[in-house]
């Protein structure tokens, strides 16, 4: 493996050629979906590259965006297939991902120990103590699976046993919030203000003598 000494800088020269390059033969499945045509960039304090078997380690503080997915890691690999496509695996305790949702002001926010994105099939997989939010809903398993194209999610739990620290072991966890309805909000009426009282009227005067 070729060690390179490169800045910061230059890591992120090179790492956006590199993902420029990967992408030009992938075409977008839905056009509104601008993330997967991004170039891939990643800082990073350290970089090691063997160009033979396609394969790129960051270490040190390495944060990755691509669009609008923001990963940070303590170390990312990224591997290229022979079409070009990008595997990028990150680590961290926890390594953490965000993306924003399609068409919405809001954004998915996940972590895990390990966090796999796959360019070509357009998934995300958090791996190992992994937790995803999604429009303040959670859920937890050991595995999460993110299909970016249509936000499907699937969760699966461990085989571990529970313990005293942890009495729910591998199971998955769901936290679902109540949603609030859009015609409740609209039938919702605010309360009248109260009206003035009415002022008592002044007493007739006497007729004039």
């Amino acid at each position: 493996m070729k060690q390179r000494g490169a800045a910061v800088h230059g890591i992120r020269k090179w790492a956006m050629f590199a993902a420029a390059c990967a992408l030009l033969p992938a075409t977008a499945l839905h056009a509104e979906k601008a993330d997967k045509d991004k170039p891939t960039q990643i800082d990073a304090n350290r970089m090691s590259s063997d160009d033979a078997r396609r394969i790129s380690i960051f270490e040190g503080n390495v944060v990755l965006t691509k669009g609008t997915i923001l990963v940070r890691a303590d170390r990312i690999t990224v591997r290229q297939d022979a079409e070009g496509f990008q595997i990028s695996t990150a680590s961290g305790n926890p390594a953490r991902f965000r993306q924003k949702r399609d068409g919405k002001e809001e954004w998915i926010d996940g972590e895990a120990l390990f966090i796999e994105i796959d360019d070509k099939k357009e998934k995300v997989e958090l791996r190992d103590k992994a937790r995803i939010v999604r429009d303040k809903d959670e859920v937890r398993g050991d595995l999460i699976s993110v299909d970016t194209r249509s936000e499907f999610f699937s969760v699966t739990g461990s085989k571990s046993a529970g313990t005293a620290g942890n009495p729910e072991g591998g199971r998955v966890r769901a936290v679902i919030q109540p949603k609030v309805r859009s015609d409740d909000a609209a039938g919702a009426v605010a309360p009248a203000a109260p009206g003035n009282p009415t002022a008592p009227s002044a007493p007739a005067k006497p007729p004039a003598k």
